[in-house]
């Protein structure tokens, strides 16, 4: 039992669920599954993709009706099932989604009242009032946000813990029983490491206020940094729960993906093959100051470096998505002026990107998979002047199997998908055209420990059929794994290389770190 499970003995449980199940289909997402969070804790929930985390939250949320038979009690008072949306807010509790569910084009002090504007009877509202009351709030949770300024205008730590703040307050205006719960539903994977502390220290401080937290994750080691305990689900059911105190990263995997670490590594880079394949020279724009590099058909370089160096930057200015002001690349020997790159160019060369931001810029969320799939190929696509859907369907199915997308229902809506799966169905799109060069931005973002093994795998394939690869991430790690070189960059340019053997976690966190030093 942890610290926090064993303080509170006695004490009803923030959340207990029971007997929690939910069917779609004939097919069980979850399967009796029981979650108990305790008074004053920070509950790690952590799973695959498909494992039943997001079937879960949004019974929580109203969004999704249980199957009968399953419970829920809130500070020891039995919760009527199920819930309605938006009745969560009854029972003193607050989401916090990955996308925030923040209006960019309004202030901050405007995204903090918006929920409340239809409940208040008053001719007007006390803007300076309500000012003053922000800052107070904010001054409260150790946060520290102009009430006045635009959200699309702050910065992306700023808004995660303006979102934080928001639900903190409805928990604290709600009427149920209890000190609240607030749920963080994947708050981080768009926030570079040095920023993930300090929305840390605003759930801590959340917490010391009295409200117990559900934080659902992905990364490991994130949840052994903020959690009291953590559930793991896998196929719908509990696997286990741990206190995270007296467990290590390998016990969280291994519950994750059901075998042992060892029956999971990463495939071995492949080997470099050939002459030079593609060729980048002079590349400039941005943070980036001349930047050339020579891949080999079959080989997979990456790009890393503290936040700001510039290396994310590059793969969106070679394939047009941001303007260069100077810079070439030569594919297969047909050269091209990266001024004049534009993504159409890109594609129409053989050139594809993965991008970081997979919800907006890399699916079009409301329509089918195959609708998905199907646009790079579009144009083959026709029939006597009719789109051939039937065939649309057939060969999206054929890659959702080889590609391992779950469910792989190719008329489902890509929204409706996990992160994981989701991304499965981007390579699916763009891997279908054997491309020449494979620009990735962050190819594992808010993807679960097994899928990253299904990405890793499909990444190498393309490399061996004759791709060379250029990835940028911040996640070391899958670096290591993924790469034959790896180039840190410093203020725009390249300032250190590795390769081979000396490729690993802790050397590209080194030679970050010191490219970085004044």
């Amino acid at each position: 039992m942890s610290a926090v499970a064993a303080a509170q003995a006695g004490t009803p449980p923030a959340l207990h669920f029971w007997n929690l199940s939910k069917t779609f289909g004939g097919q069980k997402a979850l399967d009796n599954a029981t979650l108990t969070v305790a008074p004053g804790e920070v509950h790690g929930l952590l799973g695959q993709n498909g494992s039943g985390k997001s079937t879960l939250i949004k019974v929580l949320a109203g969004f999704h009706p249980p199957d009968p038979g399953s419970r829920l009690a809130m500070s020891g008072v039995e919760v009527p099932l199920p819930l309605a949306p938006g009745a969560f807010r009854q029972y003193r509790m607050s989401f916090v989604h990955q996308h925030l569910g923040l209006l960019p084009s309004l202030t901050v002090l405007e995204n903090l009242l918006v929920g409340r504007f239809g409940e208040r009877q008053a001719w007007a509202i006390n803007w300076p009032g309500e000012r003053r009351r922000a800052e107070e709030r904010f001054a409260a949770y150790g946060v520290s946000i102009d009430p006045g300024a635009r959200v699309a205008d702050i910065a992306p730590i700023e808004r995660a813990l303006l979102a934080i703040v928001r639900a903190a307050g409805e928990i604290s205006e709600g009427v149920g029983t209890g000190n609240g719960l607030l749920v963080l539903d994947e708050p981080t994977p768009f926030l570079p490491k040095r920023d993930v502390e300090r929305l840390f220290r605003l759930v801590r401080t959340v917490v010391g206020k009295g409200a117990s937290v559900i934080f659902v994750s992905h990364d490991v080691d994130e949840v052994l940094e903020i959690t009291d305990r953590a559930t793991v689900l896998r196929d719908g059911r509990v696997a286990a729960t741990l206190d995270t105190a007296g467990a290590s990263k390998t016990d969280f995997i291994e519950a994750i993906i059901g075998r042992r670490l060892a029956a999971a590594r990463p495939p071995e880079p492949p080997a470099v093959r050939g002459a030079s394949h593609a060729i980048i020279h002079d590349l400039a724009g941005g943070t980036i100051d001349g930047f050339s590099l020579d891949l080999a058909a079959g080989e997979v370089v990456g790009l890393t470096g503290l936040i700001g160096s510039g290396y994310d930057e590059v793969p969106y200015m070679i394939y047009g998505a941001r303007p260069a002001v100077r810079g070439s690349l030569d594919l297969g020997g047909q050269g091209t002026f990266l001024p004049d790159m534009t993504p159409a160019k890109a594609i129409a060369r053989g050139v594809v990107l993965i991008p970081a931001d997979r919800a907006n810029a890399g699916v079009i969320g409301p329509l089918p998979v195959s609708d998905n799939v199907t646009m790079p190929v579009l144009g083959t696509r026709f029939r006597r002047w009719l789109l051939n859907r039937g065939a649309m369907v057939t060969e999206t199915g054929a890659l959702s199997r080889r590609f391992d997308v779950r469910p792989p229902d190719p008329t489902l809506p890509i929204a409706s998908l996990s992160g994981g799966n989701a991304q499965k169905v981007v390579l699916a799109k763009w891997f279908q055209t054997d491309p020449q060069l494979i620009l990735l931005d962050e190819p594992t973002q808010g993807v679960d420990v097994g899928a990253r093994q299904n990405v890793f795998r499909h990444i190498a394939d393309a490399a061996a059929r004759g791709a060379a690869v250029l990835c940028a991430s911040s996640d070391y790690e899958q670096l290591a794994a993924l790469c034959s070189r790896v180039l840190i960059f410093g203020g725009g340019r390249v300032v250190a290389s590795l390769q081979g053997a000396e490729i690993s976690k802790d050397a590209i966190a080194e030679r970050s770190l010191a490219g970085a030093a004044p």
